[in-house]
């Protein structure tokens, strides 16, 4: 909801780099702001300040204590990090937030975070145990527990660290009643500073903490949340708890949200390890995007609302039991119309992956409208959810406002977000108003503001209406213990402005449009495409998926689909110049998208960065000059097609290591990359000498042969060719051109578009009479089902796209419609690395299970993109990334696969990576079918 320009930025690399600048900052009397992933919801990682960056480098686990189950750490790491790393030992971090795989340790201690399992295991206060930090002169300290003596020994020292013990035991003493008669009673709050800690109120029952007054003071929980505003942390010792050793999903179906609240006081009595509720608008947002969608199999009907019931246990029985429990009495109580039992680990991960796209999901939906997060964090006693909850929608529906539900109903904390129009004075009206009344709200039933999202920007000027002015005086006297020149995240907790101050999106807010060669009609124009990007940062994640590939590979902000987004919205918006938008600086930073199309699937927006490249592309050549090496990459089909003359003296000439010298000189074509191969007869000539079986009881299927098998690999094109006719198809060939993915990809868009229109006048007469486009080359395939409708926009295209799949994604459907293959059944382990394009749009599932029909054990590998994305490996400037990016987990796994371990690929481009960088000959699914093909009795 807020951007603020920093005065710069400080990416350190350990503890000395920090203190270095955090010196810097006090001599120059510049704001100080420490963050991780930026994923906070309330503006409390932006600010007019030095920005101290602890993501890409102070990120290690340095210690961990299996049998004290005690974890120490840098502010950078991220949260599914640390519990990849302590997991063999059986352990875990507990706080488990929605944005685990990008959320920094740092962060969770700055804004006190929690999750779906805080009714087990607390807030991240709950489990702080020390931290190491930097006071606001650059004083290390090292705050833990602090026994009455020592706090007043310790109070006896000089310097900044001497006062600020004597502070907090005079704040103490001078506010301890005040702070047991204002805080909330029930645990789940971040608001404000962490006073109860020093007597001992608002504890989660079983807590460490204990007795504030009897204990002394624990000063490590007492800065937990303090949001950048005391100190900056350069590493903590955290605790760490066992991990369940088995788990159980119950999801519960209600036709009406108010039913699921309702039952949520019954279920709550059987102990659950978690009760997430999910609405149905951001099920139907599920629905719409792509990822996600797969992931909705366990949804019957079209429910109000669920809740996402889980279990944990010692055994698999223990589990089960308990979900027979609950079964049993929601027979009796007769609440939900339907549920699904979830007991395998990987079905419960998918439903745990729809429950956390939901913030992300809200976030894109299309429009200036958007579920705005100002009152999404408040948080009541669980039983009074169920009168509470209609009473905020009431205040809604007063100021003409829809909502999403979301969140933990375990713990009373729900995630309500108003639908509403920053950009125009009523929606800012509609803030003012609902702000104002939902604390109202809040109070009259004795709950928090802000329950684990922070105070920021968003919640802060209301904490004085929760805490009154005599409590906020004593927030403000911590303050200027630890920082009396305000230069720690100023505007934060204390001293905050308006709520609709420093906003990204306002009445003053305009873009202007450029004219496009694409469509993004879809998207409501190209700004808006751009603004789907809400930087809730799931392109930064590094663990799973293929989304951002250059972010993993360098973990630099401007290399993620969000920094990309950034930039095009600062030209687009005007905080830039217009020029910018064909200028260099833009151009660097969209240099390293390799156009995966990762974010189209995995971004719960659906941010479709490649699509916004290629138009960049076209606008910035159309400016500056299209180079030799577009247009050499871009006209590949040309070019093969004169080397398919003479291919032998073709592969000997670039071979060469003089021409290869050349290549790199005048082209920018890394001599270090083998060149793909020429082969002594084209597919299409086999083709032509091929004789067909007499009969094709199945009927006509086009064979759409892209421009690699028709020249590189032709062996993969008979193998399709002879796997088609043995399911009893007539294979036919169409005169058609490269689909344009590669002229796509440098930007050349006028020429993509001839060739889409070409390609779609041939194939529009088979498509409309239902024959279907079958492709082996995922990226050249789904051209025709992407860029080639956005490019043309015309019903033959969309009726092209609509029968176009890639071969197992056919076979799949034909197999469901009647279809018999008798294959060998060898028994061999199939290694799978799907292709970028085709995980983004169509999935792996249809690959998966065409070599399972075949009788393969498939090992699908999470390996993210292979790093060669067409041209991109090829390119001088960007060898060492593909090379790193092939590194990271395809090459590895690879190596260590057994020898008759058959690999397979899909992409081109990924075979090629897979032999460069494994030794490894990789088939084509195409192949391995075929081979797999019994012998016709």
């Amino acid at each position: 909801m807020y951007q603020v320009e920093p005065i710069g930025v400080v990416i350190p690399r350990d503890a000395d780099d920090v203190q270095a600048a955090v010196e810097v900052a006090r001599r120059q009397q510049v704001a100080l702001l420490p963050r991780g992933g930026g994923t906070s919801l309330t503006g409390q990682t932006v600010n007019r300040a030095l920005v101290l960056d602890f993501s890409r480098h102070m990120n290690r686990v340095l210690e961990v204590d299996a049998e004290g189950q005690w974890a120490k750490v840098e502010p950078g790491l991220v949260q599914d990090e640390l519990n990849r790393h302590v997991r063999p030992m059986g352990l875990l971090f507990g706080p488990d937030t929605s944005t685990s795989n990008r959320a920094t340790l740092g962060g969770m201690l700055g804004n006190n975070s929690g999750g779906s399992h805080s009714i087990v295991y607390g807030l991240t206060v709950d489990h702080v145990i020390e931290v190491t930090a930097l006071l606001a002169d650059g004083t290390r300290v090292v705050f833990g527990d602090v026994t009455p003596e020592e706090l007043a020994r310790r109070g006896q020292r000089g310097g900044l660290e001497g006062r600020i013990y004597r502070e907090v035991a005079r704040i103490r003493d001078a506010y301890a009643d005040e702070i047991r008669a204002r805080y909330p009673h029930h645990w789940r709050r971040v608001a404000g500073y962490n006073l109860n800690e020093l007597v001992g109120v608002g504890i989660k029952p079983g807590s460490v903490a204990g007795d504030g007054a009897a204990r002394g003071v624990n000063m490590a929980r007492l800065v937990v949340g303090s949001e950048g505003t005391l100190l900056t942390i350069v590493d903590a010792k955290v605790r760490l708890m066992r991990r369940p050793k088995t788990t159980a999903l119950d999801v519960i179906h209600y036709r009406d949200l108010q039913e699921a609240l309702e039952s949520s006081q019954s279920i709550l009595e059987t102990g659950p390890y978690a009760v997430e509720l999910t609405d149905k608008m951001i099920l139907d947002l599920a629905r719409d995007n792509i990822e996600q969608a797969q992931r909705m199999g366990f949804v019957q009907g079209d429910p109000a609302a669920i809740l996402i019931v889980e279990y944990a246990g010692d055994s698999e029985a223990e589990v089960r039991a308990k979900v027979a429990d609950l079964e049993a009495r929601r027979a009796r109580a007769r609440f939900g119309y339907a549920a699904t039992l979830a007991f395998d680990p990987a079905e419960q991960q998918s439903i745990w992956k729809l429950r956390k796209a939901g913030l992300g999901l809200l976030l894109g939906m299309k429009g200036d409208k958007k579920p705005i997060a100002f009152v999404e964090d408040t948080a009541v006693a669980p039983e009074h959810l169920a009168e509470f909850v209609p009473r905020f929608r009431e205040i809604f529906a007063k100021h003409d406002a829809i909502g999403a539900y979301y969140g933990h109903c375990s713990v009373g904390c729900l995630h309500i977000r108003p639908v509403i129009d920053l950009k125009i004075p009523r929606g800012l009206e509609q803030v003012r108003a609902i702000a104002d009344e939902i604390t109202g709200l809040v109070l009259d039933f004795g709950g928090t503001i802000s329950s684990e999202h922070g105070d920021g920007r968003a919640r802060s000027p209301f904490l004085e209406r929760m805490y009154g002015r005599r409590l906020m005086g004593a927030f403000r006297e911590l303050k200027r213990a630890f920082d009396s020149e305000n230069r720690l995240n100023p505007g934060n907790i204390v001293d905050a402005p308006g709520i609709l101050e420093n906003l990204r999106y306002g009445v003053g807010y305009t873009t202007w449009e450029p004219t496009t060669l694409l469509d993004f009609s879809g998207q409501g124009g190209f700004a808006a495409a751009v603004e789907l990007c809400n930087g809730v940062g799931v392109c930064r994640k590094t663990l799973e998926g293929t989304m951002c590939p250059s972010y993993m590979a360098t973990k630099d902000e401007e290399h993620s689909t969000r920094g990309r987004a950034n930039a095009l919205r600062a030209v687009l918006s005007g905080r830039l110049p217009p020029s910018e938008f064909t200028g260099t600086r833009l151009h660097e930073v969209m240099d390293l998208c390799l156009e995966c199309k990762g974010c189209k699937a995995e971004c719960p927006a659906n941010v479709d960065m490649a699509k916004l490249k290629y138009e960049f592309l076209h606008h910035y050549y159309a400016a500056n000059g299209l180079p030799l090496r577009n247009r050499v990459f871009g006209r590949i089909e040309r070019l093969n097609r004169l080397g398919a003359h003479l291919p032998a003296l073709f592969n000997w000439t670039s071979g060469l290591a003089v021409t290869r010298w050349l290549l790199e000189r005048v082209a920018g074509i890394d001599r270090r990359r083998p060149l793909p191969k020429l082969a002594a007869a084209t597919f299409t000539e086999w083709f032509r000498h091929h004789a067909p079986p007499a009969a094709a009881p199945r009927g006509e299927v086009v064979l759409f042969h892209d421009t690699f098998v028709t020249y590189n690999t032709p062996e993969i094109g008979r193998a399709a060719v002879e796997l088609l006719e043995a399911a009893g198809y007539r294979v036919v060939l169409v005169d058609k051109k490269c689909c344009g993915r590669p002229l796509i990809s440098k930007g050349m868009l006028a020429e993509a578009r001839a060739h889409a229109a070409w390609n779609v006048g041939r194939l529009a007469s088979y498509a409309r009479r239902g024959v279907p486009i079958v492709g082996l080359e995922p990226s050249c395939l789904l051209t025709l089902r992407d860029e080639s409708v956005d490019l043309l926009g015309t019903d033959d295209a969309r009726t092209v796209a609509r029968h176009a799949f890639l071969l197992e994604e056919f076979l799949a459907r034909e197999r469901a419609r009647g279809l018999e293959l008798r294959f060998s059944g060898s028994g061999r382990t199939a290694l799978l690395h799907g292709h970028c394009h085709q995980k983004a749009l169509v999935g792996t599932a249809p690959t998966v299970a065409a070599l399972r029909w075949a009788g393969f054990r498939v090992e699908e590998v999470d390996s993210g993109c292979c790093g060669m994305a067409g041209s991109f490996g090829f390119e001088r400037e960007h060898y060492d990334i593909s090379v790193a990016l092939g590194n990271r987990r395809l090459a590895p796994a690879v190596k260590a696969a057994a020898a008759d371990t058959v690999i397979v690929a899909p992409g081109v481009s990924c075979r090629q990576q897979i032999a460069h960088l494994a030794g490894r000959r990789a088939l084509h699914p195409a192949e391995v079918l075929r081979a797999a093909l019994s012998p016709p009795s």
